[in-house]
């Protein structure tokens, strides 16, 4: 399999699956116990592995919302708890969802493997993609089907962070490439319906879509052949254990 061919097929599913967690009845009440409601448990969460630092680099980090809307919910988040605490909870969140789900799923380990190596050739230059380098600097559970979850929400903020750094490059901002993206979910992010999304703004996306492949396909391209059938195999089988 090319590695072009395996980033196309990994990727797209590895971006859904990656945030199965973050709204899961599990998580909510983990957060619910700590104090925090779900998007707030999200943004501590996921910001948190950036340590106590102001909301602009949050915004920084995660792109897509409104700046506003980050200040909000993350400096009311860190009241309740340290962020640091809220990035280990969330992993913890994340390893208990693999283990409920996907504790039957075949060839976990040399998924883990592989996914693993391409974390690993990730970090060996993870200029300006701080959410990845934070998130894959944490500990990751030795079991089996709850590091499999984990590694996909790591892959998930790799893409991530090397998809915001596409969409600056292709002359987008992060308000309209959400805009393109998700039509339906801009008042979610913060933004009010009243920005025209036009035919540049696609092309930009489109464009920050190719230059993310070209930036992704290195990183992947360290796996031999049998890795990253293993890799695309895995993935396989994760989807179909979340989604079937």
């Amino acid at each position: 399999m090319e590695t072009r061919e395996l980033v196309q097929k990994v990727c797209p599913p590895i971006a859904v699956m990656g945030s199965m967690f973050y709204f899961d009845p599990a998580t909510l009440a983990r957060g619910k116990e700590a104090g925090l409601d779900g998007f707030r448990l999200y943004a501590l969460g996921r910001g948190g592995v950036l340590g106590d630092v102001e909301a602009t680099v949050v915004h920084s980090a995660f792109g897509y919302f409104n700046p506003d809307l980050i200040a909000k919910i993350w400096n009311s988040a860190k009241e309740v708890m340290a962020p640091r605490d809220g990035g280990r909870l969330y992993m913890e969140c994340a390893a208990a969802f693999g283990a409920a789900k996907l504790s039957d799923v075949a060839g976990l380990d040399a998924f883990n493997a592989a996914a693993d190596k391409v974390i690993d050739a990730g970090l060996v230059d993870s200029s300006a993609q701080a959410l990845f380098a934070a998130i894959a600097s944490e500990p990751r559970s030795g079991e089996a089907a709850a590091r499999a979850f984990q590694n996909v929400a790591v892959l998930r903020e790799l893409r991530g962070s090397l998809h915001l750094v596409a969409i600056v490059a292709s002359g987008l901002s992060t308000e309209m490439a959400h805009r393109v993206r998700r039509p339906d979910d801009v008042e979610m992010f913060g933004w009010t319906n009243d920005a025209e999304v036009t035919d540049e703004h696609r092309a930009k996306w489109e464009a920050a879509e190719a230059l993310t492949d070209d930036l992704v396909a290195p990183i992947y391209g360290v796996l031999d052949d049998a890795e990253a059938q293993a890799l695309a195999d895995g993935v396989a089988a994760i989807e179909a254990a979340l989604t079937g």
